[in-house]
């Protein structure tokens, strides 16, 4: 047999072993393992966050946006802690598979991080961001909630329902700061200059 031959048939064997073993390491019987899939990637995605979370934080100019981006960073270290706690609880191995939709999100804010911008316009862009990541983090706690009620499994539900609790919460402030953030940003510099000159004409008669 050809040398030549012989390496193409070589490689040929090993991609067929490699895409037999990823085939079979996806492949799923029950509620359960669906239920591993889901934990897996969720707790790649607040591995993710976690890193990405101080640069917002930073790249933030509202004091009220930075305090929410370091409360939550706060909260999603315990988030990745009670994942680990779940896992330990249901003896799974591998804490992790890489979420593709978290990545996707990042990175599509980390280009605000360098955008040249008004501070309110910046902030009102992270804000953006920050809540489409949520967004997609509550239906995947929430999917995984009910996996964990289906399998019986109260006390992980509980676990789940309390991050699920935190992402909403975090949703809500997030919104309560776009809505003071939002004004600002859609008046110019010159008009939002011309706005407080007119709040601080009323404040001054409201004191007379």
């Amino acid at each position: 047999m050809p040398m030549r031959e012989a390496r193409s048939r070589s490689r040929t064997g090993r991609t067929a072993i490699r895409d037999r073993m990823r085939s079979r390491s996806s492949r799923m019987y029950s509620l359960g393992d669906l239920f591993e899939q889901e934990l897996k990637d969720l707790y790649n995605a607040e591995q993710q966050l976690v890193k990405s979370l101080p640069k917002m934080a930073s790249a933030a100019s509202s004091p009220d946006l930075k305090d929410a981006f370091e409360h939550h960073l706060e909260e999603t270290h315990g988030h990745v802690e009670r994942l680990e706690r779940i896992f330990e609880r249901r003896g799974m191995r591998g804490k992790g598979v890489k979420c593709e939709g978290m990545e996707g999100l990042l990175k599509e804010g980390s280009e605000l991080l360098h955008v040249k911008a008004e501070p309110e316009v910046k902030d009102a862009g992270l804000i953006g961001a920050a809540q489409r990541v949520e967004h997609y983090e509550i239906p995947g706690y929430g999917t995984a909630r009910t996996f964990a009620e289906q399998l019986g499994e109260r006390d992980v539900a509980k676990m789940l329902q309390d991050t699920l609790n935190e992402e909403g919460a975090a949703d809500k402030k997030l919104t309560q700061i776009a809505q003071r953030i939002n004004i600002k940003a859609a008046h110019g510099p010159a008009e939002r200059s011309d706005t407080d000159e007119d709040e601080e004409e009323a404040e001054d008669e409201e004191l007379d």
